[in-house]
């Protein structure tokens, strides 16, 4: 999406470590101070490529995270959980860690450092009747930081639990709208996230960067475009320049836990604005070559073309939604269901640039999402991104879509998904 500025693209813009703004007053934040000396500690010590950790989301073979919340999941027994961060962590990234499914609790990390994020005191701890295996969850909020796992501690004598990945898995690619840009706790308040935790038993992965086109060219600061990146662990941020130079480490698709049975989409802000100087023809071609890249990779997949929302504008005594793309966005899908397309489906590979026709004949797979109707004007923050309401709203109706359309049951029926949205009026007179 737009951003006012360059630097808060690249994720200079911040005010403070933990700072976050509610309608343009800082929000009262009082996260814990977690680090630790570790020499204080008797710890059992796995390393990062332990088998019993699951990476969710796009880590990088150093074990460094990207896009928008990647996370980390694994069991534990005892009551103890520590991680050390290496030194490529972002210095005070904001994650967000928890025990099953309780509340969300947040802290700043720091490179080359332990963290205590889990103790007797920790909700989901000592429970009267605890759910067993313990799950250890922590999640990046933020698009544009990162960290690195270095160490895993448990309590001495204790040890990690392998938890086995969700049966169901949904993949989001994207730009800011999906990343969670402006949103409270941004990738932990995007739409995507909000899909993905709120459908329960199922895995989630967010391959979103703010400002991305997916037509391969410059865009508010972004090298390349998503029909090019996606085929990448990294993403287009500061941070992947400085630790992957001009040699991005290309994603094993074959070595991901579990492969995607639907991918949302949603791409075409960026190229929509004039600053950009994206043909029209250009968008088609790289929107096409996205889902044929997909196709390729994800073979049984699901795809959902999701419509375009730009904002709202002023139409006589109210507002109507602005659109982008929205005929080419319906030409796309139908030609993905044409029998032009399915009885010689072209798969693209983002990393040779090369198109391979295969013999086998396809079946119908790319769908189409409305968004209209879904979110009024005030919906919309004075950055033109949904307010955490307004990606509620859209969460809520896609994974409304994805049950009608695919039949999947909602199954996540009390963990907290989206955090500190529990407000409410208990007075009845004013």
């Amino acid at each position: 999406m737009l951003l006012g500025k360059l630097s808060c693209l690249l994720g200079l813009c911040s005010l403070t470590a933990g700072t976050i703004l509610q309608n343009g007053q800082v929000r009262i934040t009082d996260y814990p101070d977690t680090k630790i000396e570790i020499s204080s500690y008797d710890f059992r010590t796995y390393d990062a490529n332990a088998t019993e950790l699951s990476y969710k989301g796009r880590w990088d073979s150093k074990k460094v995270s990207w896009w928008s919340a990647p996370g980390l999941v694994f069991g534990f027994t005892g009551d103890t959980v520590a991680i050390t961060f290496g030194e490529l962590t972002t210095d005070t990234t904001l994650i967000g860690y928890r025990i099953g499914g309780m509340d969300w609790t947040f802290t700043n990390v720091t490179a080359s450092t332990t963290h205590l994020l889990a103790s007797p005191s920790t909700p989901g701890i000592n429970e009267t009747f605890p759910i067993t295996p313990m799950t250890f969850e922590l999640r990046v909020t933020n698009w544009a930081y990162g960290v690195q796992i270095d160490k895993v501690h448990v309590a001495a004598g204790e040890s990690l639990v392998k938890i086995p990945p969700h049966q169901r898995t949904v993949e989001f690619i994207g730009d800011s709208l999906s990343a969670g840009m402006y949103t409270s706790y941004e990738g932990l308040s995007s739409f995507a996230y909000g899909v993905g935790a709120g459908l329960g038993d199922a895995e989630y992965y967010v391959t979103a960067y703010p400002g991305i086109c997916v037509s391969d060219q410059d865009c508010w600061g972004n090298p390349r475009g998503q029909v090019h990146q996606w085929f990448y662990a990294s993403d287009t941020s500061w941070r992947a320049a400085q630790i992957w130079g001009d040699e991005p480490e290309p994603w094993a698709f074959e070595k991901q836990e579990t492969t995607p049975d639907i991918v949302i989409i949603n791409l075409g802000t960026n190229d929509n604005n004039a600053a950009n100087n994206v043909s029209t023809e250009t968008y088609v071609d790289a929107y096409k070559k996205l889902i044929q890249g997909v196709h390729g990779k994800y073979p049984k997949a699901q795809v959902i073309v999701m419509q375009l929302w730009m904002g709202f504008y002023s139409y006589g005594n109210s507002y109507q939604q602005n659109l982008g793309y929205e005929q080419e966005l319906k030409d796309i899908v139908s030609y993905f269901n044409s029998d032009e397309y399915l009885s010689a489906p072209t798969i693209w590979d983002g990393t040779t640039n090369t198109t391979t026709v295969l013999d086998a004949p396809s079946e119908s797979f790319v769908h189409y999402f409305s968004t209209k109707g879904i979110m009024q004007h005030n919906d919309i923050g004075p950055q033109w991104h949904p307010t955490d309401v307004g990606a509620i709203k859209v969460a809520s109706h896609l994974t409304q879509f994805i049950k009608l359309t695919f039949g999947w049951d909602l199954v996540a029926t009390g963990p907290e998904i989206f955090h500190e949205t529990l407000y409410w009026n208990d007075q009845q007179n004013y």
